[in-house]
C-alpha cells in the first residue's frame, strides 16, 4: 500500500522532471489560470494554449474581458466548441468585476457562472494555495489503476471515495503543484490507453499493474 508520504513524493518529483511548461504556470493571477481551466476543458493543450494566449493578448484582464460584448468574446472564441463556455467565461468575468474582485474561496470561486466542482478546486490550490485536490479523469485512472479501486467512478459513491482520497493524498502546502503533477502524469504516463508502466514511479507499488489488469481501471457503471 502507498502511503500518503510517499505517493506526494513520488508524484511531485516526477513533476519536476517531466511536467509541462504552460504560460499559465508561471503566474498565481487567477485570471490566467482560470481562463486556461475553461478553455481546456473540452480542448486539447496544442489548440487551447493558442486560444489561451489569443485570449490573454485581446483582454489582458478580466476587466477588460467583462468590457467586451459577448459577440466579441464569441468571435475570438471561434473554433473551440461548446460556446457555452464562453458565454459562461463572459457572464463569470462580469460576476468578478461586479464583486470588485476575484473570489479567494473555494465556495466564492464555486458561485461563479460555469465553474464546477474540478476547475474551483484547481483555481483554489493554483492561484490561493489552497488545499484542495482538482479531481478530473486523470485522477480517477491514476487512483483507481494504483490503489485497484473497483468502486465505479461514475456512482455518488465512487465519486466521494475519489474525492475523500485524493484529498487525504493531496499535500496541503503544495496543493497547486500536486494538482498540475496529476494532471500532466495522466497525459503523459499513466495514459487510458498505452500507459508507460515501464517507467513509472509507482510500478513496484501499483496493484492494477501488479495483477496484470492496468486496462480494468478505473471502472464504470
Amino acid at each position: 500500500m502507498v502511503s500518503n508520504t510517499t505517493f506526494s513524493y513520488a508524484i511531485l518529483s516526477w513533476f519536476r522532471d517531466n511536467g509541462r511548461a504552460l504560460p499559465w504556470r508561471d503566474t498565481t493571477d487567477p485570471y490566467p489560470i482560470w481562463l486556461s481551466e475553461v478553455i481546456l476543458q473540452q480542448t486539447r493543450i496544442a489548440q487551447g494554449r493558442e486560444y489561451w494566449e489569443r485570449f490573454m493578448r485581446q483582454f489582458p484582464t478580466v476587466d477588460a474581458l467583462a468590457a467586451a460584448s459577448e459577440d466579441e468574446v464569441l468571435r475570438l472564441w471561434q473554433g473551440l466548441g461548446y460556446y457555452s463556455r464562453a458565454r459562461n467565461l463572459h457572464a463569470a468575468a462580469r460576476q468578478i468585476v461586479a464583486l470588485g474582485q476575484f473570489p479567494s474561496t473555494l465556495e466564492g470561486i464555486r458561485q461563479l457562472k460555469g465553474v464546477g466542482d474540478y476547475t474551483a478546486a484547481a483555481i483554489a490550490s493554483m492561484a490561493f494555495g489552497l488545499p484542495h485536490a482538482a479531481v478530473d479523469g486523470n485522477v480517477y485512472r491514476i487512483l483507481a489503476r494504483i490503489f485497484a479501486i473497483s468502486t465505479p467512478i461514475d456512482s455518488t459513491q465512487g465519486k466521494h471515495e475519489f474525492q475523500q482520497l485524493a484529498d487525504a493524498l493531496c499535500p496541503t502546502d503544495e496543493a497547486g503543484y500536486w494538482n498540475q503533477a496529476m494532471m500532466d502524469f495522466g497525459a503523459l504516463q499513466c495514459k487510458p490507453k498505452g500507459p508507460g508502466c515501464g517507467s513509472c514511479p509507482f510500478a513496484d507499488m501499483c496493484e492494477a499493474h501488479r495483477l496484470g489488469q492496468t486496462a480494468s481501471f478505473p471502472v464504470k457503471e
